[in-house]
């Protein structure tokens, strides 16, 4: 009894030290934080019982190491509706502010029901009296998009278009929901083949359609993986035909376990659409990356349930599909600080997180992906802003980083002053030279090089990155005499060794200007378990044998 009393005695006081800790934010917190993405006690323990499952369930498997092709953008986008807003200076006061945060893409909608209007071929705008005599005038519908992209160049931003969102006579059934697809693929095709004709050289990413696994985005009609990649592989070959550098996008998938034919598994939809053929008519996957209902810190994997992480799943998928080659990008994340309101349409669909919260955690989210997730490319914010506030009433409406007056919300302060004042980091994985990270000079091209990685390398006099791991390979062409730590590979390329640490530093590398490099990509590797292992495991013989000899002695001594 008196052991059992103590034994209880001892549970209770650890039990008491692990709450203290965690009322207090202590270090068993931050573990439990950074493990569950829990931020109040009782769910950090129950989050915790549920990590622990990650040892127990087949884990996906994301090939980190193999070199991954568009991952080389800046990862900071956002979305945009610049088509809303009537007055062109408001338009631009958007880029403006976008440009000051340090976003360098915008994810912008070219809805098609906007820009071919009233029937095929037809780009005139009549639906408003512009001059007030009472007669609707004609307009160009190009003229918003046109500008659009002229302002995006002004301030240094790239677009990603998204092209969906049909018109109304591309569809006989007027019964099927407004972002049905047109009864004729081809007519999508034709207004896609007007999109990238008009704006080439300017626009170089294409989206195609939003959400096609979820029935709203899809007409409220059962959903379709076939017929979605039938539209997908039309689109592909037609963007390619006109420039050959467009990068095709496909839709991101809208994160949900449904199994119905209404909402379908995006894992489910993903799978199928492979198994049509997509595999040939996509450069870039897209997911979501929606918080939900806990941090980005959140490492509990479990398909069933909904996480900033999910995508891990959906690369495990495109791995096994034979597409480890390409990369993820998120094209809408957020946390949704919508208020305690359950009259709000959607109420608690999305989480409900404060704003500190939602500006707190959106930093962390982007430097998880750079830290961890060598797969993924740009990330997109959802969104910027809405150009009045008549969605009030809905939940997406919170996931707003501006108001409608363009009074900033904290998220907007925080990652602007988070990007602004980042020094680029290449962590684990193999980056491409072009990579935003490494630091080039403006003479640097971006030349065809046979046996690359992707057939193209950067030709530069010098470049400059830093990296956080433990060894650096880079991979380049050229005079490797008189160079030391190079290895020359057998197809003609050189391997260099920038350095090797014990443990995972950051470490700046700089060229000599003097030279002319030819890089493929950069490789940035962490082998702490190789480096430690061999000296914990000599330590633990030494200290064995030591043990032995001590006790051996005692011993004989003893029996003497």
């Amino acid at each position: 009894m008196r052991r059992l009393a103590v034994v209880l005695v001892v549970i209770t006081v650890l039990t008491g030290l692990l709450a203290l800790d965690l009322a207090n934010h202590g270090l068993a917190w931050r573990i439990f934080w950074n493990l569950t993405g829990e931020e109040t006690p009782l769910a950090q323990v129950r989050g915790m019982v549920e990590w622990t499952g990650n040892f127990i369930r087949p884990q996906p498997h994301t090939d980190p190491m193999t070199p991954i092709n568009h991952t080389d953008v800046n990862p900071y986008g956002i979305n945009t509706f610049l088509q809303q807003e009537v007055e062109l200076s408001k338009r631009e006061q958007q880029v403006q502010m976008i440009a000051d945060a340090g976003f360098t893409m915008i994810r912008q909608q070219f809805p098609w029901a906007d820009i071919e209007i009233d029937g095929r071929g037809d780009f005139v705008d009549r639906r408003n009296d512009l001059n007030g005599d009472g007669m609707k005038d004609e307009i160009s519908a190009w003229d918003k998009y046109d500008n659009i992209v002229d302002l995006a160049e002004q301030y240094g931003i790239e677009i990603q278009a998204r092209l969906d969102n049909p018109p109304r006579w591309s569809r006989a059934n007027p019964d099927i929901g407004d972002f049905a697809p047109p009864d004729d693929f081809q007519d999508f095709v034709n207004y896609t083949v007007a999109v990238a004709e008009r704006y080439k050289g300017r626009i170089r990413y294409y989206q195609i359609w939003n959400e096609p696994n979820a029935n709203g985005e899809w007409g409220n009609q059962p959903v379709s993986p076939e017929g979605y990649t039938d539209l997908l592989c039309q689109t592909y070959t037609v963007l390619k035909a006109i420039d050959p550098e467009i990068v095709v996008i496909s839709g991101p998938l809208s994160p949900t376990v449904s199994l119905t034919d209404q909402n379908l598994n995006d894992f489910i939809f993903l799978q199928r659409m492979y198994d049509a053929g997509a595999g040939a008519c996509f450069d870039v996957m897209s997911a979501q990356g929606y918080g939900f209902f806990s941090s980005p810190t959140d490492r509990r994997l479990r398909p069933m349930t909904l996480t900033y992480a999910r995508h891990i799943y959906i690369r495990d998928i495109m791995v096994a599909n034979g597409d480890s080659h390409k990369p993820i990008w998120i094209s809408e994340a957020a946390w949704n600080s919508q208020p305690e309101d359950p009259a709000i349409i959607g109420y608690g669909a999305y989480g409900i997180v404060t704003e500190e919260q939602a500006a707190r955690y959106m930093p962390l989210a982007y430097q998880r992906a750079q830290e961890e997730w060598p797969w993924i490319g740009n990330i997109s914010y959802w969104f910027f802003k809405r150009a009045d506030d008549s969605e009030r009433s809905q939940a997406f409406y919170y996931f707003r980083m501006v108001e409608p007056d363009f009074t900033p919300l904290p998220v907007y302060d925080t990652l602007k002053n988070y990007i602004t004042s980042q020094t680029p980091v290449l962590y684990v994985g193999v980056h491409q030279a072009e990579n935003w990270a490494v630091e080039l000079p403006d003479d640097a091209q971006l030349i065809d090089a046979e046996g690359a990685e992707f057939s193209k390398a950067v030709q530069t006099s010098r470049f400059k990155f830093d990296s956080y791991g433990t060894d650096v390979l880079i991979r380049w062409r050229g005079d490797a005499a008189g160079k030391e730590g190079v290895v020359t590979l057998p197809d003609g390329w050189n391997l260099t060794v920038a350095r090797g640490q014990l443990m995972p530093t950051v470490s700046t590398f700089e060229t000599d200007p003097s030279d002319t490099w030819v890089i493929d990509s950069i490789t940035v590797l962490n082998r702490t378990f190789e480096n430690i292992f061999p000296l914990a495991a000599g330590a633990v013989i030494a200290v064995t044998m030591l043990l032995w000899a001590v006790i051996s002695g005692l011993w004989a001594r003893r029996k003497s």
